[in-house]
């Protein structure tokens, strides 16, 4: 009977960790296309006959805050949080594959067989500061980018929801970050590897390469579906026969109160809507600013998520073992925004730019390493999807608006020559994160007056 027992255990030991590199890879493959394209942004933007596509700089931002259009838009987020709370984790896991797959297809149709030059009247819901008229080829890449949002966003909670199902009360915090290290690896690989492809084959190739990846994440999260039901039907344990663990509508009016979830909520898309659309410009802002060549200048932005690969599991299981989440959300806000701050001030050492990007990519580990863990202690098992889409949710509202908005701010500050003043921009990214820091303190109130538990470890 002990053996048995033993092996039992030594085999939900295994699955526990083989069903974590499935779903991160999987989750990788998304990053590879989410951030494919934001390094290509110099080849983007080079006229025609130099073989670029002659975007502007505010087409560039549009097409970058474009990811989150339909999830804001159309609620898709709310939808899939839904679908993933009231079908589970395989069919909204496969769902989001074929979403991203069907939207990074259409990049490449557009990047690929779309000619720059005709343009299309269609009104924009964002109003003047674009006009009325867009690219055929700018609008083509924009809508496959919010098609991939859809399923990007919706792989996203599912591989959380996923993670917490197989890790709660053990090394989640560890896990979480294992899974956020190989999406920046995913990061790290489109920062540095799109312009070479694109110098060395086409502008189209890395694009045609993300396709790739992510056709092949489908497949292996189809794996991951196989595994999933043998367990399920071996142990007995279908998530569906806990009536605990059952979605409820009325059971969200719980989640809507608690202030903890909005605050860590606001964080979260404050923390990424200066991140991420600043690693969207960083590539141009390398060659602009410091000099640096097209061709290598996506090395330097890639620091930030190589850096992560190696440190946020490492505070993941630091956070497993030592807790001090909150605090950990405080100074990890701080570093981002002090380092934000300095690449406004008018300093173009590349060596500065390297130092500032590693120290950004400890920021960068910091705080994903607490911040996802630290939502189950707030929400319950059943409402987590509907909870997670509900952060995802209002997250792509500051991705969507920041983008576009940097887009409008740097071609306001373009010579007639080209050259490019990313100063206020570069402001703009800094007063976001001075806004992280007050809302991560606030955080760290309220975790003492209600008791969420976020500076106590994960392992019981």
């Amino acid at each position: 009977m002990k053996q048995t027992v033993q092996r039992a255990l030594s085999r939900s030991r295994w699955a526990r960790w083989a069903v974590l590199m499935i779903v991160a890879f999987t989750m990788m493959t998304g990053y590879v296309v989410a951030k494919e394209m934001s390094p290509l942004q110099y080849f983007l933007e080079l006229p025609t006959r130099l073989g670029g596509m002659g975007w502007s700089s505010s087409e560039f931002g549009l097409f970058a805050g474009s990811r989150g259009f339909f999830n804001v838009f159309l609620l898709m987020l709310f939808v899939g949080g839904i679908i993933l709370d009231k079908t589970g984790v395989r069919f909204a896991g496969v769902l989001s594959c074929v979403l991203m797959l069907a939207g990074a297809g259409l990049i490449y149709y557009a990047i690929a067989y779309t000619s720059p030059t005709p343009v299309t009247s269609w009104a924009l819901p964002m109003g003047g500061p674009f006009g009325t008229h867009v690219k055929q080829q700018v609008l083509l890449s924009c809508l496959g980018l919010a098609l991939f949002g859809i399923g990007y966003e919706l792989c996203g909670i599912t591989v959380s929801k996923v993670i917490v199902k197989w890790f709660t009360g053990k090394e989640m915090a560890l896990a979480m970050g294992i899974q956020v290290a190989l999406a920046r690896l995913g990061t790290a690989l489109a920062l540095a590897g799109s312009p070479l492809l694109a110098e060395r084959f086409s502008l189209s190739m890395p694009i045609l390469i993300g396709v790739l990846a992510v056709g092949l994440g489908l497949i292996v999260y189809l794996v991951y579906c196989s595994l999933d039901a043998r367990l399920d039907r071996e142990t007995h344990t279908e998530q569906a026969d806990d009536e605990s663990e059952k979605f409820h509508f009325k059971d969200m009016a719980i989640t809507f109160k608690n202030p903890g979830f909005w605050l860590i909520t606001i964080l979260c898309m404050l923390y990424y809507s200066a991140l991420y659309p600043f690693l969207d410009f960083a590539t141009k802002l390398m060659i602009a600013k410091y000099g640096i060549s097209p061709a290598v200048a996506g090395t330097i932005p890639a620091i930030l998520p190589f850096t992560s690969i190696v440190l946020t599991p490492l505070f993941g299981a630091m956070y497993d073992r030592m807790g001090r989440g909150g605090t950990i959300m405080i100074v990890g806000t701080i570093m981002l925004t002090v380092v934000l701050m300095v690449f406004a001030l008018p300093m173009t050492w590349s060596w500065l730019a390297v130092t500032l990007m590693l120290i950004l990519g400890i920021a960068f580990s910091l705080l994903p390493a607490v911040l996802w863990p630290a939502v189950p202690r707030i929400v319950p098992m059943a409402q987590l999807g509907t909870a997670y889409s509900i952060i995802y949710y209002i997250q792509n509202i500051g991705l969507m608006i920041v983008p576009a908005l940097i887009g409008i701010v740097l071609q306001s500050n373009t010579t007639a020559d080209g050259h490019v003043d990313y100063t206020t921009a570069m402001w703009i990214f800094t007063a976001i994160g001075i806004a992280a820091i007050v809302v991560s303190v606030v955080l760290r109130a309220a975790d003492r007056r209600y008791g969420y538990g976020l500076e106590t470890p994960n392992m019981k």
